[in-house]
C-alpha cells in the first residue's frame, strides 16, 4: 500500500495534490492530516498544510490477502510450496493452488482438501462484515470428484434398478451428497435419501414402488 505525502496552502490543496499524485479521485483515498498549516501574518511565518494519503484498500483485496497469508502458513507447515490463485467474485471466493505433491494436500477422498477449505472460510469471514463462499481447489481434483460421483451414481441406480434393492453408500459431506441426489432426481425409477448424523451422513438409492 503506497502511501504519499502531500502539501498545500490548505488541507483541501494538499489533498487535491495527494490525488494528482495517486492518479483517483476523493471517494478512493483515505487521508490523515499531519498539519494543518497556518497563514502566519501578513505572510510572513506562514507553514503548509501537509497530509499523508493512500488509496483505499478493496474489501476484494483485503479478502484475497487473509485467504492467501492463511493458506501459504499452513501449506509451509506441511512441507509445500504452492502458488495461490484467488478470484473474487460477488460474495464468491475461488482458490486455486498450483505445486508439487498435490495429492498430499487433497487427501483421502478430499478430505484433506476439505478441511483446509473450511478453515480458510472460518479465517476469512471472522475478519469480514459480509459472509464469503470459499472454494478451494487443485489439480481441478472437485470436477474429478464431482465426475467419479455421477459415474457411482449411475451405476448404483443400475444396480438398484436390476435387484429392486437399496443401497447405501459410503460417508460423504454435505456437497458430495448434493450431487448424487442431483445426478439421479430426474431418474423416474430410484429416489434416494440421505441418512445417519454428520460426519457420517450417507446417501441411500431405492427403487420406487409402483414404477414399473
Amino acid at each position: 500500500m503506497e502511501i504519499i505525502e502531500a502539501k498545500g496552502k490548505t488541507v483541501e490543496e494538499a489533498l487535491t495534490e495527494a490525488l494528482v499524485k495517486l492518479g483517483t479521485t476523493s471517494d478512493n483515498v483515505e487521508y490523515e492530516v499531519i498539519d494543518k498549516g497556518s497563514k502566519g501574518f501578513m505572510g510572513i511565518g506562514s507553514k503548509p498544510a501537509v497530509i499523508r494519503a493512500n488509496i483505499k484498500q478493496k474489501k476484494e483485496d483485503l479478502v484475497e490477502k487473509i485467504a492467501e497469508e492463511f493458506i501459504k502458513k499452513v501449506c509451509s507447515a506441511m512441507k509445500l510450496t504452492v502458488i495461490v490463485n484467488i478470484e473474487v467474485k460477488d460474495r464468491n471466493i475461488n482458490i486455486d493452488l498450483v505445486g508439487d505433491d498435490m495429492g498430499v494436500l487433497i487427501g483421502k477422498r478430499g478430505q484433506t482438501l476439505d478441511s483446509l477449505q473450511y478453515l480458510v472460510s472460518l479465517v476469512v469471514n471472522k475478519e469480514t462484515d459480509a459472509f464469503y463462499r470459499i472454494k478451494l481447489d487443485t489439480e481441478n481434483y472437485r470436477n474429478r470428484r464431482k465426475q467419479t460421483l455421477e459415474n457411482l451414481a449411475e451405476n448404483i441406480a443400475f444396480k438398484v434398478k436390476k435387484t429392486k434393492r437399496s443401497v447405501s453408500l459410503e460417508p460423504m459431506n454435505p456437497y458430495e451428497r448434493r450431487i448424487i441426489h442431483a445426478a439421479l432426481q430426474n431418474d423416474k425409477y430410484v429416489t434416494t435419501s440421505s441418512e445417519g448424523e454428520d460426519p457420517n451422513r450417507y446417501v441411500v438409492v431405492s427403487f420406487k414402488k409402483n414404477s414399473y
